[in-house]
């Protein structure tokens, strides 16, 4: 049933007093995701909304509710250690939604938990859903969801969005949803992201959406060339970006070819990805191919 999330996963959100933190909280609640815990230093011992009790650390969040997933809503300059935090408590997933943590607080972040039992998703991410599991930890609008068998996977929250309310238009439901961030350093890609997909008896396709910048589309590619399993469809944005002006994202900046939408490109369509024209082509193209391997009818 989709990966990463299901019914049984206990969420923890840091910062869940918070403005963005309890309106997103109460958002996952209203979905069905199992929110057992928040974290506020100094607000420990209250309840949130009267159901859900609050912690000053995540250590302790841990010992009394079990929790294994952070869920991250902590202003920028915080949200580094916030994670560590949770890393340091034995949580085995974390998102971190917060858009705009200084990118050299990331590398030690990512340095630090590279080697740990802990999977980051994000920062400056959606989050992820699996719509079956009835389970949505971010900031998903959750109604345009359909449990399915469609894996999508992103760099972009607003993208993301786009492609399920298309599938959702044409009856195409999703397994998960995966919103990785568009940040230049995050904690897991195009590629950790696609094993897992490969992995799941529920998922028969992928919807993938990259953007320029980097080169995690090409890495990515190589993956589904060598590897993958399942049909991709396969969008990237930016095109029509002039090279080196960051369009959106902090990461979505052509620094050298590799970077510009048409290597990305170029690179999908020699893995035998089906290379979606332009966002308005989602849906369409998603169907087409699963036709076209007989997985719809």
């Amino acid at each position: 049933m989709g990966v990463l999330v299901d019914e049984t996963t206990r969420v923890l959100v840091q910062g869940i007093t918070g403005k963005e933190g309890s309106f997103h909280a109460r958002g996952c609640m209203a979905y069905g995701t199992n929110v057992v815990a928040g974290v506020t230093p100094g607000k420990g011992g209250t309840m949130f909304d009267d159901k859900v009790p609050v912690f000053n650390s995540v250590e302790e969040a841990v010992a009394e509710t079990q929790a294994n997933m952070s869920l991250i809503f902590v202003p920028p300059p915080f949200a580094p250690d916030a994670i560590l935090e949770s890393a340091d408590a034995g949580i085995p997933l974390i998102a971190c939604i917060t858009e705009g943590v200084p990118v050299q607080d990331m590398v030690k972040v990512y340095r630090y938990i590279e080697n740990k039992p802990t999977r980051l998703i994000g920062p400056n991410c959606p989050g992820l859903i699996n719509p079956g599991a009835k389970c949505k930890i971010g900031i998903m609008p959750g109604a345009i969801h359909l449990p399915g068998r469609v894996g999508v996977l992103s760099r972009s929250g607003t993208l993301t969005y786009e492609a399920v309310g298309q599938l959702t238009t044409l009856n195409l439901g999703q397994s998960s949803c995966v919103g990785i961030g568009g940040d230049p350093i995050i904690g897991t890609n195009f590629v950790d992201v696609l094993r897992l997909f490969d992995a799941d008896p529920d998922t028969d396709a992928v919807v993938m959406i990259g953007e320029i910048g980097g080169t995690m589309e090409q890495d990515a590619a190589a993956f589904i060339k060598a590897e993958f399993s399942k049909p991709v469809a396969a969008l990237v944005v930016g095109a029509s970006a002039p090279p080196g002006k960051r369009m959106g994202h902090a990461g979505a900046i052509i620094t050298g070819e590799s970077a510009t939408a048409e290597y990305k490109i170029a690179a999908l369509t020699d893995a035998g990805a089906w290379v979606i024209p332009t966002p308005a082509d989602i849906g369409t193209t998603a169907q087409e191919m699963l036709r076209s391997k007989s997985l719809l009818t």
